[in-house]
C-alpha cells in the first residue's frame, strides 16, 4: 500500500511539474513572438528578422504540454471538449480537464481502497469524483446559457430601437455588442466582427448558434434570414420575436414552479440514502462496514445503487417538460 501511495504521489508531482514547465515555455515563446512582431513593425532589418516567418493566425492549443497537445489533436474528442470549455467561458484546456479528471479519479480510489479494502467501492468512488471537473464545466455552461437566454429579449429590444431609428441590421448588432453585458454582448460582438471581416451574415449567425445552441437564438436567426430573403419590416419581426421569447421564458418558469415539488422529491429520495449511510457509518463504522466487507453486503450495495439511479432518472423524466 505504501508503494502505491508513493507511485501516485510521484505521478501527481510529475504532472504538476510538466504543467509548470510547459506554461513557462509557452510564455517564453509568446514573449519572443511579440518581440519579433514589434521588430518587424519598426522595420528593424536584421538577418534574424528576414529569416523568421511570423505566424499571426489565431493559435488555439488544446494543452500547454507540447506532446499532450499533439496527442489530443489526433482525437475527435478534443475539439468537442474545447467547444464545451468555450461555451462554459472557462480559461481551461482540453488536456487540463482530462488531467484533472484523472487525478480526481485516482486519488479518491486509492484512499477508499486503503480505508475499506473494497475494489468495487473504490472504483465507484473514483468514477463519481473523477467526473466532478466535467460536471463543473457543464454547470458553468448551463449557467452561462441561462444568462444569455435572460438577456436576449433586451438585446432584441435594443436592436428594434436601433432599426426604427434608421440604423442597419449590422449597426444594430454592433450596438448590442457595445451596450449589452456578457454573455450576450460578447457573442454578438463575435458575430459582428466575423461579418465585418467578410463572412456572410448567415454563416456568422450559424457560428453564433454553434457557440450558443439555444432554441431562442435559432428563432432569432430564422426570423432574420426569412426577412432577408422575403423582405418586410425587420423591426416588427424582431419585436414579435422578442415577445415570443418572453412568453416562452414565462411559460418555462411557470412549468418550473408547478414541477418544483417533484424535483425536490427526486433530490430528497436520491440523497437521503447516501446521507443516512454516511451518518450511520460515523455512528457505528463496524455495522456499516458489513456492506462492503461481505459478499451479500456488496450485492445489496450494488442493487441499492442501481435502483437509486433508476428511480432518479424516472423522476427526472417525469418532471422535465420541453417548452
Amino acid at each position: 500500500m505504501l508503494l502505491i501511495i508513493v507511485v501516485i504521489f510521484a505521478g501527481v508531482f510529475a504532472v504538476v511539474t510538466l504543467l509548470i514547465i510547459a506554461s513557462g515555455t509557452g510564455a517564453s515563446q509568446q514573449a519572443k513572438q511579440v518581440l519579433a512582431t514589434l521588430d518587424s513593425a519598426l522595420a528593424n532589418d536584421t538577418p534574424e528578422s528576414r529569416d523568421q516567418i511570423l505566424d499571426l493566425r489565431k493559435d488555439e492549443k488544446l494543452s500547454a504540454i507540447p506532446w499532450l497537445n499533439r496527442s489530443l489533436l489526433k482525437f475527435q474528442l478534443a475539439p468537442q471538449l474545447h467547444t464545451l470549455l468555450h461555451q462554459a467561458d472557462l480559461d481551461w484546456t482540453a488536456g487540463g480537464i482530462l488531467s484533472g479528471c484523472g487525478v480526481c479519479f485516482a486519488v479518491p480510489m486509492v484512499l477508499v481502497d486503503l480505508k475499506t479494502d473494497s475494489i468495487p467501492l473504490a472504483l465507484v468512488s473514483g468514477l463519481v469524483l473523477g467526473a466532478a471537473p466535467f460536471a463543473y464545466v457543464l454547470f458553468k455552461r448551463s449557467r452561462r446559457f441561462g444568462l444569455f437566454q435572460q438577456g436576449l429579449p433586451e438585446a432584441l429590444d435594443l436592436m428594434v430601437s436601433a432599426l426604427r431609428a434608421g440604423h442597419s441590421l449590422i449597426a444594430a448588432m454592433g450596438l448590442v455588442a457595445r451596450e449589452c453585458p456578457e454573455p450576450v454582448g460578447g457573442e454578438f460582438r463575435t458575430c459582428f466582427e466575423e461579418q465585418n471581416y467578410g463572412l456572410e451574415l448567415k454563416a456568422a449567425l450559424d457560428n453564433m448558434i454553434n457557440r450558443v445552441p439555444l432554441q431562442d437564438l435559432r428563432i432569432v436567426s430564422t426570423a432574420i434570414m426569412i426577412q432577408k430573403e422575403s423582405g418586410g419590416n425587420l423591426a416588427e419581426v424582431l419585436d414579435k420575436t422578442s415577445h415570443v421569447i418572453r412568453e416562452r421564458f414565462r411559460l418555462k418558469r411557470q412549468v418550473g414552479v408547478h414541477t418544483a415539488q417533484g424535483r425536490l422529491t427526486g433530490w430528497i429520495l436520491t440523497l437521503l440514502p447516501i446521507g443516512l449511510g454516511v451518518v450511520l457509518y460515523i455512528a457505528n463504522p463496524t455495522m456499516m462496514s458489513v456492506l462492503w466487507t461481505t459478499e451479500i453486503g456488496v450485492k445489496l450495495l450494488w442493487g441499492a445503487s442501481g435502483m437509486l439511479v433508476l428511480g432518479g432518472l424516472i423522476i427526472r423524466k417525469i418532471v422535465n417538460m420541453d417548452v
